[in-house]
């Protein structure tokens, strides 16, 4: 299937996809500090630059979008052009991913990964889903992921 659009506004549309403050990394945000968290955003100091940081409680959070790090959901679809460029981009991300996991858990670090489909669409329950957070921080494990329930 052709792109719906020439090659210029793709490349514009792409170009404007952020990868920080996403709406779903926003609104993790804004329910754990409405709990009483406080944190830190995006430190260049650790590796992957978490997007939340609790160094009180020496954790990180990744809040990850489904399509960017291949995760295995109903919100990824592998794209029908230019497929084989964009399954490298998605390993390479999942790889970056698993090294910066490693790196944090080795430092002492406690890791959280919040999946988008956790926090998106009509199956979600973002209520459950920060409770899950806030608990994990206070008194958890090492690693957490919160994913999406599966229809």
């Amino acid at each position: 299937m052709t792109d719906i659009v020439d090659a210029a506004t793709r490349s514009r549309m792409m170009s404007g996809i952020r990868g920080k403050n996403t709406k779903p990394e926003l609104l993790v945000r804004s329910l754990l500090h409405q709990l009483g968290f406080r944190f830190r955003l995006h430190r260049k100091d650790l590796p992957g630059k978490p997007d939340i940081v609790l160094p009180r409680h020496k954790a990180v959070i990744f809040v990850n979008g489904c399509f960017w790090h291949g995760h295995s959901c109903r919100l990824f679809k592998t794209p029908s052009t230019n497929t084989g460029s964009w399954i490298k981009k998605i390993r390479e991300n999942q790889s970056r991913d698993e090294r910066c996991l490693k790196a944090l858990l080795g430092a002492g670090w406690r890791v959280a990964v919040i999946w988008e489909c956790a926090l998106k669409g009509q199956d979600s329950d973002i209520a459950e889903t920060i409770n899950q957070i806030s608990e994990w921080i206070v008194d958890g494990g090492d690693w957490m992921e919160v994913q999406g329930k599966e229809k």
